[in-house]
């Protein structure tokens, strides 16, 4: 019996490209305001058999803003505003320290995303991941990760001060890169039939 495929995977940064983002974090639930159009977004990559999942720095934990049951409280409102739309975010990878700490896994080192390969035992290479931040893109860049950048967040100011990794596209927002995502990846199938 042939095995399935491997899911397809999308990684996706939080603040700034699922939900607005704050210069003062984001620091309780009713602070999280999902982008117009982003959540659905979501949906759609879900239809499209994309598992979904979430990298975000949080050093609002290492800095004593919000603690973790803020931060699990957080991310039940965004599982929640999104099955109401019909989405799934699968799990949600995140890094509590602060750059001081010289972890492994805060953006832009690469520690996280080991983490996502290692979690669901797939080679990253190719696989999408979009950010409003170069060190989103760093990370995953440097995982093997196909970078988008969106304008949302600090995506315009990443824009402007430049030095994107080689390849990076950009887009105004989550709902257009997942456009751009989904016509191309049914590109190859259209012209294979």
């Amino acid at each position: 019996m042939p095995q399935p495929p491997h899911p397809k995977l999308i990684i996706l940064d939080r603040d700034g490209v699922i939900n607005h983002d704050s210069p003062d974090f984001i620091k309780s639930p009713d602070e999280w305001i999902p982008i117009p159009g982003s959540l659905e977004a979501i949906a759609r990559l879900n239809q499209a058999g994309y598992r979904v999942v979430v990298a975000s720095n949080q050093s609002g934990i290492a800095r004593q803003f919000f603690d973790i049951t803020t931060l699990n409280a957080i991310h039940a409102k965004m599982h929640r505003l999104a099955l109401q739309v019909g989405a799934e975010i699968e799990a949600v990878f995140f890094c509590p320290h602060a750059a001081a700490d010289n972890c492994d896994c805060r953006k832009p080192k690469p520690g996280m995303f080991a983490e996502i390969s290692k979690r669901y035992q797939v080679s990253l290479k190719g696989v999408p991941t979009v950010g409003d931040s170069l060190r989103d893109l760093q990370a995953g860049f440097i995982s093997g990760c196909v970078p988008f950048l969106v304008m949302t967040g600090k995506g315009e100011k990443t824009h402007v001060t430049g030095g994107l990794p080689p390849g990076t596209l950009s887009f105004p927002d989550l709902a257009a890169t997942v456009q751009h995502i989904l016509k191309q990846s049914a590109a190859p199938t259209a012209a294979v039939n």
